[in-house]
C-alpha cells in the first residue's frame, strides 16, 4: 500500500486533525498508555542535535515533539498541515516557529536544515515517498532524518493482541475521551494498513537516503528509523540517485547506534 490516507482527501485529513487539536496530546497519552513520551524521547536522542543547529519537525501538530529542541536552545521549526493544531501549539509555545506546510511540497529552500524529523505523521501523507524526497531536499548534505512511526509487532502473538486492541479497544476508548472518535477509527485503520519496518527502510533508500537503520520500540508497535543525506548531495544529485536506484533493498534489522 503506497498511501495511508485511506481514501480521505488531504483537506479532509487536515479538518479531522483540526477537530481533535484541543485534546490531542492528552488523548494520545491515554490511548498509548503513557508510551508516547518514551517514544518521543528516543527520537530526540537519535537526532543528536545541539545548539547552533537547525531542526525541521514535520507533522509537529501542537508542537509537543518540538519542545525538547526549543528547551535545549536549538532552533526548531514546527511544520504541520493542520492550522488547528498549529494554533493550539502557538498559544502554548509562542517561542517556537510554527509554519503551515505540505510534506510533499515543503515551503523551505534546499539544504536548509541540519536534521529533519517526523513522528507519527508520515502515514497520513498521500504520497509518502514524495515526502521523503522533499525531506532529503531541505536537509543539508550529511544531515540526518529520524522517523518515528507505528509499525508491525515482530512477535506473532503480540501482533495479534495489538491488532485486536487497534480495531476494537482503541475506538471504544476514544469514544469516551476524544472529541472526535471517528478520527481514532481512522487512526487505527491507517496503522493497520501501514507498511512494516523493512518496507519503510526500503523507501528511504529508494528516495536517496543512506546508512538507513531502525530500532523497534514496544515490541515493534513503533519503529524509529534513522538515515543520512549523502555528503555533497545537490538537488540534481538527489534526483539522479533516486532515478538510479534499482533492484531489491537489503533487509535491515539493526538498532540505531547512539
Amino acid at each position: 500500500m503506497n498511501r495511508a490516507s485511506l481514501d480521505k482527501r488531504p483537506d479532509e485529513v487536515a479538518t479531522m486533525f483540526d477537530d481533535v487539536a484541543p485534546k490531542y496530546d492528552v488523548v494520545n497519552d491515554v490511548l498509548s498508555m503513557g508510551q508516547t513520551r518514551r517514544w518521543r524521547k528516543v527520537v530526540v536522542e537519535a537526532m543528536e542535535v545541539s545548539k547552533g543547529q537547525r531542526v525541521l519537525d514535520l507533522a509537529a501538530g501542537t508542537g509537543t515533539s518540538s519542545e525538547p529542541y526549543a528547551d535545549a536552545g536549538i532552533d526548531v521549526v514546527a511544520c504541520d498541515f493542520s492550522l488547528g493544531m498549529l494554533k493550539v501549539g502557538k498559544r502554548r509555545r509562542p517561542d517556537i516557529d510554527f509554519i503551515a506546510g505540505d510534506a510533499t511540497n515543503l515551503p523551505f529552500a534546499d539544504n536548509t536544515f541540519d536534521a529533519t524529523t517526523i513522528s507519527f505523521g508520515l502515514r497520513n501523507v498521500n504520497e509518502p515517498k514524495k515526502a521523503l524526497a522533499e525531506m532529503l531536499r531541505v536537509t543539508k548534505p550529511g544531515g540526518r532524518l529520524v522517523i518515528a512511526e507505528f509499525s508491525q509487532p515482530v512477535v506473532p502473538l503480540w501482533r495479534t493482541m495489538y491488532t485486536e486492541y487497534l480495531m476494537r479497544a482503541l475506538p471504544a476508548m476514544a469514544t469516551k475521551v476524544a472529541s472526535n472518535p471517528d478520527a481514532y477509527v481512522y487512526l487505527a485503520e491507517s496503522i493497520r494498513a501501514w507498511p512494516d519496518q523493512d518496507h519503510l527502510a526500503a523507501w528511504l533508500q529508494e528516495t536517496g537516503w543512506e546508512t538507513v537503520t531502525y530500532r523497534n520500540l514496544t515490541g515493534g508497535i513503533v519503529a524509529v528509523h534513522r538515515a543520512f543525506k549523502p555528503a555533497g548531495t545537490t538537488p540534481d544529485g538527489a534526483a539522479a540517485a533516486i532515478a538510479a536506484h534499482k533492484g531489491p533493498v537489503v533487509k535491515l534489522r539493526r538498532n540505531i547506534v547512539r
